[in-house]
């Protein structure tokens, strides 16, 4: 699972070092496409495949699907580790997340996101906003029902 936060730079070639520990989560391969959110989704393979799969049972006579499909494979790139880690991110899913330096990596559960540290911060604070988050939250129905 992927846990945490971590705050790492990009190289000028575009190389982001990835955490150790999300990377013995990737063995088995990884690719990263634009998130919701002005940011950036690693799944694995396995993950992206499954994602894949419910995409393609969509209509594609829905205009959202069909959205939905060009915003996810798209941008989607299968990712390649150096031997130092590090992952190229290709320059336009940069630009589309306002990536240049400075990165938070976000683990999410069974994904991770790549945020520019400014956007990761706006998001931070909407985090922080316990009225806000009470209200946002309590529509998700996260109790035990069993």
């Amino acid at each position: 699972m992927f846990l945490g936060q971590f705050e790492h730079t990009i190289d000028e070639k575009g190389r982001l070092t990835i955490p150790a520990r999300y990377r013995d989560l990737l063995a088995e391969g990884a690719v990263i496409t634009r998130g919701f959110d002005r940011n950036l989704m690693v799944l694995t393979s396995s993950s992206f495949d499954q994602l894949y799969q419910r995409i393609n049972q969509k209509s594609m006579t829905d205009l959202n699907a069909r959205l939905l499909k060009r915003l996810i494979f798209s941008n989607a790139n299968q990712l390649d580790f150096d031997k130092a880690g590090r992952i190229l991110i290709p320059q336009f899913l940069r630009q589309a997340a306002n990536i240049n330096t400075n990165v938070t990596i976000v683990g999410v559960g069974d994904y991770f996101e790549v945020w520019s540290q400014d956007c990761w911060n706006e998001q931070a604070a909407l985090l922080q906003d316990v009225d806000g988050t009470s209200q946002r939250f309590a529509v998700l129905d996260l109790s035990d029902h069993s």
